[in-house]
């Protein structure tokens, strides 16, 4: 039996889409449903025969699909295909956070008549049972035990507006935790903010928080609205919120407790209604002790503590990550398919990432620009990675030198033969001993 045949026969399709695992409801024009897989009853705990041909909203109480029902007004305002994130309610009273796919349907005048949608549990992806199969969450890559407890952690914080302070070392991904914490909240349609708190002057930073109004200082030609006005309805992430002076840190503390500020110059008092994310390298407890950090703002900052782990202690990510990379140039540039040979990957298994995934990306990106085959060899990493990541392996109380190895660590280091020798993992006197055989090593031209 053909697939035309066997789908056209309409028990036959039902018994495939009952085997989808995914929740799928049909409806026509007006709402009614005629179809209600297995997957649907069970996510939403309601059975097919209580709802098939009745009109969606009575049949579960209201819009199955909250504010992104196209079907709430006279004339249906649908596209050809929408995602989106609902939280909908079940038949016990249970809410549950679904990620949804809404297509319309066309009969055979290219007419439409009805749409389909198809859903899944976000939740059920996060239990522990399906830890082995799950790779990303909310466009973050990872599989390791420590990234699924942050993915769980962004799933149970969302539907809350608690202030999140994350906690990581550089290049661990603190903005796309907050923008997947904004994603996931109902607040996902609404701006997010982000702001370097670290990267603007001390003269700025407070006119682009809070904004300022004409004539405040020299430059002031108009007024202009701060980022928590821009964020209003939605989230602002404070990156390195750490790096606030002090007046600026009553000022947020203010903001926090109250709701309300005053632009730079100005007088009225206005409110604002935002999530607070904020982020930084360092341990903001020990900053407070130090003096530098308000005890008051560190409490109503870090409510809920979310610490992401360096890129070291989840290298059984490295390969999915890697693959991402290398898939993501494939589709941007047309390059084709590229892979890392053996010995590649186990230097990159070997170095310990400082720089955390962004290094790995850069890594990656550096790599595929200098090879010119389909397999990433060795060569084609940055010569830092390949000098300093064999560290891990290597055996004895020295290493034996090379021409080349010592020629590359000293172009690195720019001449430092102290740092060299650290590259190289060797003592300085080992060094010192090999280039007063090879001399020429240690000139400015070793030609």
């Amino acid at each position: 039996m053909t697939i035309e045949k066997l789908i056209s026969n309409t028990k036959n399709l039902e018994r495939v889409l009952d085997n989808f695992k995914e929740g799928i409801i049909a409806h026509d024009l007006s709402r009614r449903i005629f179809f209600f897989n297995r997957e649907a009853e069970r996510i939403t705990g309601y059975n097919r025969e209580e709802i098939l041909g009745k009109d969606c909203h009575e049949a579960m109480g209201g819009p199955f699909c909250g504010e992104h029902c196209s079907f709430c007004s006279a004339t249906p305002t649908l596209g050809e295909k929408t995602d989106y994130i609902a939280n909908v309610k079940t038949k016990t009273g249970e809410y549950k956070r679904i990620e949804m796919t809404v297509t319309r349907m066309l009969d055979e005048h290219d007419e439409l008549f009805g749409v389909l949608a198809s859903f899944i549990d976000l939740s059920e992806r996060l239990l522990p049972e399906n830890a082995d199969r799950l790779t990303s969450f909310s466009n973050i890559i990872g599989q390791d035990a420590t990234m699924l407890k942050v993915f769980r952690q962004i799933a149970d914080v969302a539907d809350y507006d608690y202030p999140v302070h994350i906690y990581g070392e550089t290049g661990t991904g603190k903005e796309l935790v907050a923008t997947a914490i904004h994603k996931e909240s109902y607040r996902r349609n609404g701006p997010f903010v982000p702001i370097n708190c670290g990267a603007l002057p001390e003269g700025l930073i407070e006119s682009e928080l809070f904004g300022h109004v004409k004539g405040a200082f020299s430059g002031a030609i108009r007024d202009k609205k701060g980022r928590f006005e821009l964020a209003h309805g939605g989230t602002i992430f404070l990156d390195e919120v750490v790096d606030l002076s002090k007046p600026l840190q009553v000022k947020l503390l203010r903001l926090l407790q109250e709701g309300t500020f005053e632009r730079v110059g100005g007088e009225k008092t206005r409110s604002v209604n935002v999530r607070v994310i904020s982020a930084t390298n360092k341990d903001l407890k020990k900053e407070v002790r130090q003096g530098n950090f308000r005890e008051d703002l560190f409490y109503r900052l870090n409510v809920i503590p979310i610490h992401l782990p360096p890129f070291r202690e989840r290298k059984d990510d490295i390969p999915l990550l890697i693959d991402h990379f290398l898939k993501e140039a494939e589709n941007r540039y047309g390059r084709e398919p590229l892979s890392l040979s053996r010995e590649a990957m186990e230097l990159v298994q070997a170095y310990q990432w400082p720089g955390n995934v962004r290094e790995l990306q850069n890594v990656i990106q550096f790599a595929i620009v200098n090879c010119r085959g389909r397999v990433i060899t060795p060569g084609n990493l940055p010569s830092e990675l390949r000098l300093m990541a064999p560290r891990t392996h290597r055996r004895g109380p020295s290493r034996k030198l090379g021409k080349e190895a010592v020629r590359e660590s000293l172009k690195t280091t720019g001449g430092n033969k102290a740092k060299a020798a650290r590259l190289l993992g060797v003592g300085r006197a080992t060094l010192y001993r090999f280039l007063a055989d090879h001399p020429y090593l240690g000139q400015d031209d070793p030609n």
